[in-house]
């Protein structure tokens, strides 16, 4: 088991929602990029979704858009996220790191090069947004180092995809709440419980959902059906601007912990 299993268990057995925010590795500040992390953990994150700044993304609505743009401007690169999480992991050996991103960085890297880097410094799992199931002959380097693949599901995805997802799921699965991009406001919980309730029913890991979720109000209506919440580009946003270490742990916790209390309310 590593850091996302136990955690999971941990949950699990306490009747607990995970919190996972999401924020991008260098924005708002690459100086102070581990301090984010740890304000976090403080306010209550269960798991840190750390996002791999790239030129050309995908899925991320503008919100992240712009804060990969800032993080690349200041000179974030994947080395730079890696010191990071290992600077990070100096004072936190237990809260799990996802890295979230885009193929295209992990291939300049090389994929064994990178699987090597990202243990030794603390990485517990990768999102590769842009590596479809059938491709995943191309992360086993990742995979056979002791990362967790994280999956994506929506509600486009096919019965018989969802079935082969559920099976490859590890960690966690992220069960994306709508077909869009991050930071549309059309999250409606009404339309995605009962999917999400049959997909937990069939995958080996725990389910995660994202993608518009704003605040504690949207992730305590997510947390009535799923095993965690992730929350990034309301967060994001209101990290955006902030320069001074104090300003962006105080901007993350205040932001936060209303959350956490919102999970963990009766």
């Amino acid at each position: 088991m590593n850091r996302i299993d136990r955690r999971f268990a941990a949950l699990i057995a306490a009747g607990r929602t995970g919190l996972i925010p999401f924020v991008t590795a260098g924005d708002p500040a690459p100086a102070h990029v581990v301090t984010l992390m740890h304000a976090l953990v403080d306010a209550g994150a269960d798991l840190i979704e750390l996002g791999v700044p790239f030129s050309d993304p995908m899925a991320d609505g503008p919100v992240i858009q712009h804060a990969s743009e800032r993080a690349i401007a200041g000179g974030a690169g994947l080395a730079d996220v890696l010191r990071w999480v290992g600077e990070f992991r100096r004072r936190d050996a237990d809260t799990p790191v996802v890295l979230m991103g885009y193929l295209n960085p992990i291939e300049m890297y090389g994929y064994a090069r990178f699987a090597e880097a990202a243990v030794s410094a603390g990485v517990d799992g990768v999102l590769i947004v842009d590596c479809p199931l059938e491709e995943a002959a191309a992360l086993e380097p990742l995979r056979a180092a002791g990362l967790r693949r994280i999956l994506l599901a929506a509600p486009t995805t096919a019965p018989a995809r969802m079935e082969q997802l559920c099976k490859a799921a590890e960690g966690f699965l992220y069960y994306v709440s709508f077909a869009g991009i991050t930071g549309a406001a059309r999250l409606s919980t009404a339309d995605i419980a009962a999917r999400v309730a049959g997909v937990r029913a069939g995958a080996k890991a725990p389910v995660a959902v994202g993608f518009g979720v704003r605040d504690a109000a949207s992730a305590k209506a997510i947390a009535s059906f799923a095993d965690a919440v992730v929350i990034g580009s309301a967060l994001v946003e209101r990290l955006a601007g902030a320069t001074e270490a104090g300003e962006i742990a105080t901007r993350a916790r205040e932001f936060l912990a209303p959350i956490r209390a919102a999970l963990d309310a009766p």
